[in-house]
């Protein structure tokens, strides 16, 4: 879309489903990070927050997490300060998302501390990490939302710099309609090479449509995983037959990857947008009757032939950016009807009852 001039501007229905990932995602992330007392602090930092909603009142990013705190079922048990860092560049916006947070500050815990901060997300974010770095401290747990119009404002190096915190997470919409256009015009190269950490981006302007699109995804993702992130994982929004943007989801662990690939599982492709995901781009996320062939095969070719392989193993693998499938779909949807099939053979010793695999069982894949 083009970049509004307005206050507050119509939302698109593919946004609708950013941010319906984003609060399913937060729903699991406040819990995880904030219950018990191991962590003091958790960060979630919006880069572009914008002015809070849209045009028709509909929530924009900063609401939506805010609210999933408030109406958390487990807001008593969350005892981190949980802060939110809500940054905008423009004044008329600053202004307006303000007035919203005063509005919600009295529903959100006592334990929850909100910031507005006008200024660029870049300038704002390279301050913070320059001054933990001169302290010798690190940044506490954070998910940092970066959702630009277009590529300026998303250097790779600030990602790098995110991400070498423990615990660090990054939910980045990587804008593929204004990348496509701006790919040939020599007064973006500086900041494409900035967002890709490379110039290596150049190679995509001599390919034909899809094959430019398949390149440059996967210069990002790979860019990523060299800035730091263990695990990507990537989806895609369409309106119609449209490809708008995508989204890469940044973090250390398996644990982050499976809850963000649920979360996309959860929300269907309805109205004016869809989910797509995986190496092939397959529709299968949301799907009334889901397609779990592609991870039986994926289990069959990474396992095949090890020999005996425990579930708890099978499990990390299926949780990590090696599939588009989440933990809760391997033992029912997945190993029974292997096992029924014969393409799978367990050890009767390592469980009680048949068509049950717990996280000890160990399993053995035929090719």
């Amino acid at each position: 879309m083009a970049v509004p001039k307005t206050t507050v501007w119509t939302r698109e229905g593919h946004t609708e489903g950013k941010h319906l990932v984003l609060e399913e995602y937060l729903k699991a992330w406040f819990p995880i990070l904030g219950m018990g007392y191991r962590n003091r602090h958790i960060l979630f930092i919006d880069g572009f927050s914008g002015p809070g909603e849209y045009g028709d009142g509909e929530e924009g990013s900063p609401l939506v997490a805010m609210r999933v705190l408030k109406e958390h079922a487990a807001r008593k048990e969350i005892k981190a300060e949980v802060k939110f860092i809500f940054i905008e560049e423009k004044t008329d916006r600053v202004r307006h998302l303000k007035g919203l947070v005063d509005q919600w500050r009295p529903e959100l815990p006592e334990s929850a501390d909100v910031h507005v901060l006008p200024g660029s997300f870049d300038s704002l974010m390279t301050g913070v990490l320059d001054q933990l770095d001169e302290q010798e401290r690190t940044m506490p747990p954070a998910l940092v939302m970066m959702d630009p119009f277009g590529v300026k404002g998303i250097p790779l190096d600030v990602i790098r710099r995110i991400m070498a915190n423990p615990k660090c997470e990054v939910y980045v919409t990587f804008m593929w309609e204004a990348i496509n256009r701006f790919l040939a015009q020599p007064e973006f190269e500086m900041h494409l090479t900035a967002m890709f950490g490379t110039d290596t981006w150049r190679d995509a302007i001599s390919l034909g449509s899809r094959e430019r699109k398949t390149f440059l995804h996967g210069l990002y993702r790979r860019q990523l995983k060299k800035a730091g992130a263990k695990q990507v994982v990537r989806f895609r929004l369409f309106a119609g037959n449209s490809h708008k943007y995508s989204v890469f989801f940044g973090t250390g662990n398996t644990t982050g990857s499976d809850r963000m690939k649920k979360a996309i599982w959860k929300i269907a492709p309805w109205g004016d947008f869809a989910f797509r995901g995986g190496k092939d781009d397959q529709l299968v996320l949301g799907l009334a009757t889901p397609d779990f062939q592609p991870l039986q095969d994926q289990l069959r070719e990474e396992f095949g032939g090890q020999g005996w392989v425990t579930v708890g193993r099978v499990l990390e693998f299926v949780k990590s950016d090696a599939t588009i499938y989440h933990e809760s779909q391997v033992r029912r949807p997945v190993l029974k009807p292997m096992e029924a099939k014969e393409l799978l053979d367990v050890d009767g010793s390592t469980r009680k009852r048949r068509y049950t695999y717990p996280a000890g069982c160990k399993l053995q894949f035929r090719r």
